[in-house]
């Protein structure tokens, strides 16, 4: 059947990043939509959605919005006639008057509007992006940067500028914050408490928040500093301003600090601040050895759950324990998961929808002597080949997997889609995977994620074989989509959901040790 690439301009119409990742996901599960996808005409969006092959011969403006699909021809009318919907849908609710239902058009209004606001939220196209912060800020609002595609030399213009007027600027490309108990962007439902976070990763800043939730304690702050905020260029502008803001808040007790490693002199910065905070500090700088964090009132953790945990342990008043000798889940059942595997099968692929999950897993692998490749490589691990041989670690979230789709955490038919793939390969025995859940995220991922895996096992057994899945649920029980019934869909396909993200990438890692001896002919 022939397939044709249909679209409709709304001409000078807005609507942000999230929605918009929304309404195409939505579109891309109509029956009869091979593709779709629903964004701002920027030249950067018309060059992302030429490269996904939804490319369109129109005269478009920025300012519009451009809705493209591809698929059978009257399944193509009716999504773009599903996304007018969509779009020009209001939220219901709340009793409003229509008086108070007028959009707004600007950031100035929306201040001569609602006079104690002291946050904007922005999440444009990049070239517009930084315009944007500059006027909230000089309008006296904090600034929460979602949008990416930013300079960098734009990011320190914002961010010296925002520091010059004693406010604070997360981003850009910051996905997560709960600011005063309000989650933003892609972020989950923790009860209010006394540890508060300042994070150059939202996956990891989500893992870390929920794990203090679920071990029965409470967030005060969690700010996002954008991914680049540590590097030399900026020297960690938000971080600095965060942990100034966590040191008078007088609601928390607790401060952790989450990011990749910064250089040596970004570093001495931050964990001199950090110490003279007065205030016990968890930090967890990934991949850094932990005795490069040291000083009064500093804590090194050697993973994003050993990070809650110690923040949880201080914030109770005990002493934080040693780090676990290998943060793993040891059990008979994992001793028995490799019987039934073909000789052939010795590889272990991880597919994740979080970049900081990935990055995570490949750093177990590493310290168990274990080579990996990814598609974002951490210190010591190679970048994908060709054949893509060995242990090897996906981040679907890259800029790659995400050109003019929605990010996988909003729509994960691409990750679910790699898992089926996945199952052809004869070597491959282990499949690892992540599942965020939280505001900004699919409303029930774990549905069509166990439905993939079944297939990956139906697959394999055509084959004579079977895989061990592991994985694991980032998020709490108030989230929208309840953590609880996301694992038992997750477990009742046979799959091993660990508690972490480390514990089930070094469970994998463990059963990946034990391949390589039985591979060697030695005993498991």
């Amino acid at each position: 059947m022939t397939t044709d690439t249909r679209f409709r301009v709304f001409a000078n119409f807005y609507k942000d990043s999230v929605a918009l990742m929304q309404v195409g996901a939505a579109l891309r599960k109509r029956p009869g939509i091979a593709e779709a996808s629903c964004v701002m005409a920027t030249p950067a969006n018309l060059e992302q959605l030429a490269n996904a092959k939804l490319s369109i011969d129109a005269k478009v403006n920025p300012s519009d919005l451009l809705v493209v699909v591809r698929g059978e021809a009257q399944a193509c009318d009716d999504a773009l006639a599903a996304a007018q919907a969509l779009l020009q849908s209001e939220p219901t609710g709340g009793g409003q008057s229509e008086a108070l239902s007028i959009p707004l058009t600007s950031i100035a209004a929306a201040v001569e509007q609602s006079a104690d606001a002291d946050l904007a939220l922005i999440s444009v196209p990049g070239d517009y992006a930084a315009a944007e912060a500059m006027k909230a800020l000089s309008l006296g609002l904090h600034v929460m940067l979602f949008s990416d595609n930013v300079g960098v030399d734009q990011e320190i213009t914002i961010k010296r500028h925002a520091e010059a007027r004693g406010l604070l600027v997360m981003g850009p490309d910051c996905g997560t914050a709960i600011i005063n108990g309000i989650p933003l962007g892609f972020a989950n439902v923790v009860r209010r408490g006394t540890i508060g976070l300042v994070a150059a990763s939202g996956t990891g800043l989500q893992e870390v928040t929920c794990r203090i939730h679920n071990l029965g304690a409470g967030v005060s702050q969690a700010i996002g500093t954008g991914g680049r905020d540590l590097r030399d260029e900026i020297g960690g502008l938000t971080m600095l301003a965060g942990l100034r803001a966590l040191g008078n808040d007088d609601q928390t007790r607790v401060i952790v600090l989450i990011s990749k490693p910064p250089s040596p002199a970004v570093a001495s910065r931050i964990l001199a601040l950090a110490g003279a905070s007065g205030k016990p500090t968890v930090v967890h700088f990934l991949g850094a050895e932990p005795g490069t964090v040291h000083g009064a009132g500093l804590h090194a953790a050697q993973s994003l759950a050993n990070a809650a945990d110690i923040a949880v342990q201080l914030a109770q008043g005990s002493a934080p324990t040693a780090f676990p000798k290998t943060p793993t889940k040891e059990s008979a059942a994992d001793e028995r998961a490799l019987d039934g595997l073909a000789n052939t099968q010795s590889t272990v692929r991880g597919l994740f929808t979080g970049g900081t999950f990935c990055y995570e897993a490949q750093l177990a692998f590493l310290r168990q002597g274990l080579p990996c490749r990814s598609n974002a490589p951490v210190h010591g691990a190679l970048p994908l080949d060709d054949a893509a041989s060995g242990h090897v670690f996906i981040d679907m979230g890259d800029d790659e997997y995400t050109r003019g789709r929605p990010h996988p955490m909003i729509d994960p038919s691409l990750r679910n889609a790699a898992i089926r793939e996945a199952a052809e390969d004869l070597a491959l025995a282990v499949l690892l995977f992540d599942l965020v859940i939280g505001y900004g995220s699919h409303p029930s991922p774990a549905d069509d994620l166990a439905d993939a895996l079944r297939d990956a096992q139906r697959t394999a057994a055509q084959h004579g074989r079977k895989l061990v899945t592991i994985g694991h649920v980032c998020g709490t029980d108030r989230d929208p989509q309840d953590r609880t019934g996301q694992i038992k869909t997750l477990a009742s396909t046979g799959a091993i959901i660990a508690g972490s993200n480390i514990e089930a990438a070094s469970t994998a890692a463990q059963l990946a040790l034990r391949l390589a001896k039985r591979s060697a002919g030695q005993p498991r």
